[in-house]
């Protein structure tokens, strides 16, 4: 028998590919869809409801675990609405930082931190929810980055004891596998904004939980999530040095450049997310062994993700001179 604990991996998994099916089946031609655009590196329209599955399929299951449904998830609930009618009518960015600031304004506040500093904690939040957006570009990286994370919260969850925060990472997990059948290359269908919009508050509103209740490392977080939020800040950070309008559309992340050099979407997901396991598995044997080593931990693995920055940056100088030469 699965324990009440585990029980929301199996149901958001069931539940998660049970309502994606029926979306894809009877409701394509009512939900959003994808069109390539600049930012894009697909050439057809696709799905993008993906996430609103994920989001179903986890409540259900939390709903239907004893004990796993928390009331800290609901700023979930509140992104989720407004990045759905994103998805639907491209909201402007304004209204849309505007409910993220908010949302993560009051999150912050009811976790009891000290004022001094709840302005930085607002900042993070608001980054992480965006950044994961920001990241989900390319087929498999986004549920793959989910199943990571998240699975490493789990598992330090359940090693803490604390059997709520562990159910609900679960849901994620599960919701995630079930959505990576679909969204693996050449993906049927993508996350959109409801999905990626909410799982970026998670990664940021769980590990504020877990650093709170006393389960991890406030450094185990930002390693849980390096891969994205390394790849999303310095792309960030090297657009505002050359002047670029950040908040346009682009296609200058590092797996992007990685797709748009060769390597493709499927052994892009794949580098990825050997990259992701690697962080996920060093945190929760840190967290579990040496938690004091945590920061030396996260520092190594910038260390190692930097060097592979500016090897990708070496190749993509010499790939657009190559096609500038080919242009002329």
């Amino acid at each position: 028998m699965i324990p009440d604990f585990l029980l929301p991996l199996p149901l958001a998994f069931v539940f998660t590919g049970v309502v994606l099916q029926l979306m894809l089946t009877y409701a394509d031609r009512f939900l959003p869809v994808d069109a390539p655009n600049e930012r894009s590196l697909h050439n057809r329209p696709v799905p993008r409801f993906g996430g609103l599955a994920m989001l179903i399929g986890s409540a259900l299951a939390l709903l239907l675990a004893p004990g796993s449904l928390a009331p800290w998830l609901w700023p979930v609930v509140v992104l989720a609405l407004v990045s759905l009618l994103d998805d639907f009518v491209s909201l402007s960015a304004l209204p849309r930082f505007a409910v993220h600031i908010l949302t993560a304004s009051a999150f912050a506040w009811g976790q009891s931190v000290a004022a001094v500093w709840l302005p930085l904690l607002v900042v993070v939040i608001v980054w992480m929810t965006n950044l994961y957006n920001f990241m989900d570009g390319s087929d498999g990286l986004a549920g793959g980055m989910a199943l990571a994370g998240f699975g490493g919260y789990a598992v330090l969850a359940w090693f803490a004891g604390d059997m709520q925060v562990m159910a609900v990472c679960a849901a994620v997990c599960g919701a995630a596998s079930a959505f990576l059948l679909r969204n693996l290359h050449p993906a049927s269908v993508f996350m959109g904004d409801v999905g990626s919009i909410p799982l970026g508050f998670l990664a940021a509103g769980i590990g504020v939980v877990g650093v709170q209740r006393g389960l991890w490392h406030s450094a185990i977080p930002v390693l849980m999530f390096l891969v994205f939020i390394a790849d999303a800040t310095v792309t960030l950070l090297q657009r505002l040095r050359r002047g670029e309008k950040v908040w346009q559309a682009h296609r200058s992340h590092y797996y992007q450049r990685l797709v748009r050099m060769g390597l493709g979407h499927a052994r892009t997901a794949r580098l990825y997310f050997s990259i992701m396991a690697g962080c996920a598995l060093t945190a929760v044997a840190i967290e579990v062994s040496a938690p004091a080593l945590a920061g030396g931990a996260l520092v190594a693995w910038c260390l190692v993700l930097t060097l592979a920055g500016r090897q990708v940056d070496r190749h993509w100088v010499r790939h657009e001179a190559s096609i500038q030469e080919a242009a002329s």
